[in-house]
């Protein structure tokens, strides 16, 4: 180096120390600032560098550097402070004796470098970073609405993930079923992007995009948010968001509802089923009976057929086709058999089975089923089982072994699969009357229905002996109930009425005696027969007994107390005559009773 550089170096060398000595802002090359970290809306302690003396700090100044220029915000005289007008005018404030300045409600704009210069006794100079942190909000996730097709030879929009009002900006990472995704070409592409609110707050927006699989359909998507606080590094995540992945079936096949044995009467349902996204348009078949070739049918809009109530010519084989209405490929399931079981055409020989008093009969119940069935014979009227089997045989017949027996053919392997027929057994005989006889409580001039029931075989017709409307119905093959409605009348009254119900066997009667109400509610009495006798055999008719007079009664009353009177007087005569054996006690107490 010649003797010109080297002056050269040594004036450069004075010059930059002149330039520290002075003390000027920004001037000399600044030393590493102190760092003080604070949440937004939270108050900055800037402390001037070390302090060994009170005297230090008396005299200061407070400079705010924006863009390597440093404006004087604060003045300390004599360990006064005063605030220079500006944006730091109404935050600043003096704390521990004068040595530390307190910035509060502190903003994203406050993050910057902050200078103390001293005067006296000897110029020196601190500077502190200000660094600013805001959490940001929960993050939000919104999944692509149209979903996203396999068939994508580009990454597509997956979801869009935002996370407002966090400063600085966070750093986002995107998960899949909980492994966090990268980068990768033609497949993963996360485009990140922030916004700067008024408040200096940033907002961020991140979408990823991705090309999927079709095992992506379950697949669950989120985005995580790092930031950091004084307090140290923080994550929040968004809830987990699923996108639907559209995807060509491979295979097609057949489900029934219900699962398990069919019977006749069951809702049935045929669904065809695919593993695409959409499922294909789907087409049932079932196998014809007469030329085995598989006849096209009309499922519903969901790819079902329905039969409400299924029957034994609903069994058969179907078939489900799917046709892909994006890619035109045409899917076959494999051939599925439906099987409705089925009881029909249960028979009992004789149809009409008949006998007489004393006989014998033999039922047989006879029924198609593509399973093997079994029989039960109850009596209709108790539900009584009385024979497992196929055959009822009753013997010794009486009349009251007539009326109805029920064949139920089951099929145990198909729970609830039963048919059942019910046949009525016929006993010759001449009718058989419910009631003997009966009494009615009635009104003059009302109209009254008058009720008779009667069986037998043949079939018993029934006439009245008094004139009126009469409706007949049958209560079963060998009984009948008619209906008499008449005029209530004295003659009625007197007569009654009387109800003959005959066949070729025999005829048979029910006497109905007519009272009136009026009786009842003034007391007379009336004997009368009771309303339930029972007519077992060929009835005659029975007078009721005239009614009692109420006199009668009274009189044998009057007679009583007579009898009593005349016998009492009888026994005290004797007792005056002494011929009574009462003894001495028994007639001083009389005495004494007597003088009371």
């Amino acid at each position: 180096m010649g003797p010109s550089a080297l002056l050269c170096a040594l004036l450069l060398a004075a010059c930059c120390c002149c330039r520290r000595a002075a003390g000027v802002p920004g001037e000399a090359e600044p030393p590493t600032p102190e760092l003080v970290e604070v949440e937004v809306g939270g108050t900055a302690l800037l402390k001037c560098g070390p302090s060994h003396s009170q005297a230090n700090f008396s005299h200061v100044d407070w400079f705010s550097v924006h863009k390597e220029k440093p404006t004087l915000i604060f003045r300390v005289r004599k360990g006064q402070g005063q605030s220079e007008p500006g944006e730091y005018q109404q935050r600043l404030s003096l704390q521990d004796r004068g040595t530390t300045l307190a910035l509060s409600h502190v903003t994203p704009h406050d993050e910057r470098v902050f200078l103390c210069q001293g005067k006296r006794p000897q110029s020196q100079e601190h500077r502190i970073q200000l660094r600013v942190y805001k959490a940001p909000e929960e993050p939000t996730i919104q999944v692509n609405p149209l979903g996203i097709s396999v068939s994508s030879k580009e990454p597509v929009e997956v979801a869009t993930c935002v996370g407002r009002n966090g400063y600085p900006v966070p750093q986002v990472i995107w998960y899949k079923n909980g492994h966090s995704l990268k980068e990768e070409k033609n497949r993963v592409h996360i485009q990140s992007s922030q916004i700067a609110e008024s408040s200096g707050l940033y907002t961020l927006q991140s979408v990823l995009k991705a090309r999927l699989v079709k095992e992506d359909n379950e697949a669950r998507f989120y985005c995580e948010l790092n930031y950091r606080l004084p307090s140290g590094n923080h994550m929040k995540e968004s809830q987990e968001v699923n996108v639907q992945v559209f995807y060509p079936a491979e295979k097609v096949w057949l489900e029934v509802e219900p699962s398990g044995p069919l019977k006749e009467g069951d809702r049935v349902e045929i669904r065809c089923l695919a593993d695409g996204n959409p499922p294909p348009h789907f087409t049932i078949s079932k196998q014809s009976l007469r030329t085995e070739e598989m006849e096209e049918m009309t499922p519903e809009d969901n790819g079902a057929l329905v039969f409400e109530s299924a029957r034994k010519e609903h069994s058969g084989l179907y078939q489900c086709q799917g046709l892909d209405l994006e890619t035109m490929a045409s899917l076959l399931s494999d051939p599925q058999e439906l099987l409705v079981n089925y009881v029909s055409d249960v028979r009992v020989s004789p149809a009409a089975p008949e006998s007489q008093e004393g006989g014998s009969l033999t039922l047989t119940c006879e029924a198609d089923s593509n399973q093997a069935v079994q029989f039960q014979w109850l009596r209709e009227k108790t539900g009584r089982v009385l024979v497992d089997g196929p055959e009822l045989r009753l013997h010794g017949l009486k009349r009251e072994a007539g009326g109805g027996y029920r064949c139920v053919a089951s099929v145990p392997s198909v729970p609830g699969l039963n048919r059942t027929r019910l046949v009525h057994v016929a006993i010759f005989g001449p009718p058989w009357m419910t009631l003997k006889e009966r009494k009615m409580w009635v009104r003059e001039n009302a109209v009254l229905n008058l009720s008779c029931e009667a069986s037998g075989h043949p079939r018993p017709t029934i006439s009245w002996s008094v004139e009126g409307t009469a409706q007949e119905r049958d209560q079963d093959p060998q009984s009948v109930l008619s209906v008499l409605s008449v005029l209530v009348t004295p003659e009625l009254l007197r007569t009654g009425a009387e109800c003959v119900a005959s066949n070729s066997l025999g005829r048979n009667t029910t006497a109905i005696f007519l009272e009136l109400a009026s009786n009842r509610s003034t007391g007379l009495s009336t004997s009368t027969v009771s309303p339930s006798v029972r007519a077992n055999g060929t009835s005659t008719e029975k007078k009721l007994p005239e009614p009692e007079s109420k006199g009668v009664a009274i009189v044998a009353v009057t007679v009583c107390v007579l009898v009593l009177a005349v016998l009492g007087a009888v026994l005290y005569f004797f007792y005056k005559k002494g011929k009574l054996p009462c003894g001495r006690s028994g007639k001083q107490e009389m005495e004494r009773n007597t003088s009371i």
